[in-house]
């Protein structure tokens, strides 16, 4: 018992700083792109796009042997459902992501000189970016999912960090699909910054977008790889998101 316990602070104390981190670089970024480029949105979101793909990689390089480096409780739940994570790990995990990603606001607002906690005026609502929080956090999912139970999770960070970059341009909302991303940048009135009031609409999208792909990946997968063709891969562990 106590050993199970100090696994479960081990895979709680990784998504806390491997969520930390990922929120350091996306409102890092932000802030460094508003100050770099402030005529420019366009030329910032490219830089918050590259800055949160790149780290995106690393972050899951370093912390998927631990705990999977999911950051997401979308991804957390999606992993219990397949059996890769225990229901019983499932709310430290997602506990250790919201307060990861509170952390990870607050030292990024520091760095900058910044109040550490600024409630964010950014409003993002409209029927427009709830579908693309949908889409958004339905393709993370596949593409982590997709990759995985395919056998190739060793290319998971890579496809992840791509996917995000990517979906920072092609979806209206920018691609959080993540809730514990969203709760974050709530404390950052910055350029990656979300209005309160925003959030609960862009969670209930983001898991409607990540239960459908849960369901698409079980019908095309339904069978994990086989414990052999982990091995022969050398599993980083079930990754991700922004």
């Amino acid at each position: 018992m106590k050993g199970a316990r100090h696994v479960v602070v081990r895979h709680a104390a990784a998504e806390f700083a491997a969520t930390a981190l990922l929120l350091i670089a996306v409102i890092g970024s932000g802030i460094a792109a508003q100050r770099l480029s402030p005529n420019d949105t366009g030329l910032e979101l490219l830089e918050n796009a590259v800055a949160t793909g790149a780290a995106l990689v690393a972050i899951i390089l370093a912390f998927g042997p631990i705990s999977g480096a999911h950051m997401n409780p979308a991804v957390t739940l999606a992993d219990a459902v397949f059996g890769a994570t225990l229901w019983a790990e499932v709310p430290a995990y997602v506990v250790a992501q919201i307060g990861g990603s509170v952390c990870g606001t607050v030292i990024a607002n520091l760095m900058f000189g910044l109040a550490p906690i600024l409630i964010s005026t950014h409003e993002r609502a409209g029927s427009g970016l709830w579908i693309g929080e949908a889409v958004a956090t339905f393709g993370l999912l596949a593409t982590i999912y997709g990759v995985v139970r395919s056998g190739n999770p060793p290319l998971a960070p890579f496809a992840v960090g791509a996917y995000i970059t990517g979906a920072y341009w092609f979806t209206s909302s920018t691609s959080f699909a993540n809730p514990a991303v969203a709760f974050g940048r709530m404390f950052s009135n910055t350029f990656a910054g979300i209005a309160p009031a925003s959030v609960p609409a862009f969670v209930v999208c983001q898991m409607a977008g990540a239960a459908c792909a849960v369901g698409l990946f079980a019908y095309f997968y339904p069978r994990a790889p086989s414990a052999e063709a982990l091995v022969e891969h050398e599993e980083v562990g079930p990754q991700v998101a922004a």
